[in-house]
């Protein structure tokens, strides 16, 4: 079933609004000198939207989008935290290259009114 506006138009769907929110996540953080690792990364233990590394330090970035940045900031669960920290463990796993990194788990919360804002370090795992 399609879903539609009030004047018939074809709302998007969730997947597109999220993958909108994660292109324009990617482009922020590439406007901060991070280069993008991988793209919604996914183990059987939990998914993370974007690994970015910058210089020796690794970002593990989960994506947001709400009609507020503050409704975004509050979606982020200590259960998604933590399939974020155990998808964050495999990856590392996987790129043992990386082992002299630091990392930290950030967030970047999307609004539409407000634009993207990232905070770094947003949760301990």
């Amino acid at each position: 079933m399609i879903a539609r506006d009030s004047q018939g138009f074809q709302a998007p769907t969730a997947h597109a609004t999220g993958m909108a929110a994660e292109g324009r996540a990617r482009g922020l953080l590439e406007s901060k000198n991070y280069h993008i690792l991988a793209h919604r990364y996914k183990t059987k233990g939990g998914e993370i939207d974007l690994v970015a590394k910058r210089g020796d330090h690794l970002a593990f970035v989960e994506v947001k989008r709400r009609k507020t940045q503050e409704e975004a900031a509050y979606a982020i669960q200590p259960r998604q935290q933590a399939r974020i920290a155990i998808a964050a463990e495999i990856f590392l796993g996987e790129h043992l290259e990386l082992a002299h990194c630091s990392a930290s788990f950030d967030v970047i919360l999307v609004s539409p009114r407000q634009g993207c804002a990232h905070i770094e370090q947003a949760f301990l795992a």
